[in-house]
């Protein structure tokens, strides 16, 4: 099982290394990329980085595309920054908008060479790509 759970968190890495900056995408929809896993194991996986990773973390947020808070206090500030350091803006109430920096999702072709499903939102690009999930 430990196996399992290395390779589901490798492939949740791998998907969220495809985010382009500038936009955001949910634990749920990295969830349903990756398809053995769930939007906790998305949030495990990203919390347990290390300080100095290359992985985009920052651009994974909850489902209603606010910053879910770590164990480390700084953290949100830390995201928040970073992610308006990339043009996103915040709403009012600390939100992101997902209709405006949503991510689609990954390139059909590289979905394909990497073994995982297609989303069905692409190629009609779903309005909010994290609704839902």
């Amino acid at each position: 099982m430990a196996n399992h759970d290395e390779s589901v968190y490798q492939n949740i890495l791998l998907v969220v290394r495809q985010i382009s900056p500038g936009q955001v995408a949910t634990y749920g929809q990295i969830s349903w990329i990756v398809g053995a896993a769930t939007p906790r194991m998305a949030g495990y996986a990203l919390g347990g980085l290390p300080p100095d990773t290359d992985i985009p973390w920052q651009r994974v947020v909850n489902s209603r595309g606010g910053i879910s808070p770590r164990g480390d206090p700084l953290a949100t500030d830390r995201q928040r920054k970073r992610l308006e350091a990339e043009g996103i803006q915040f709403l009012p109430d600390g939100r992101i908008d997902l209709r405006r920096f949503g991510w689609a999702g990954p390139d059909p072709d590289w979905l394909e060479a990497h073994g995982f499903a297609t989303l069905p939102w692409l190629g009609h690009r779903r309005k909010n790509p994290g609704e839902g999930r």
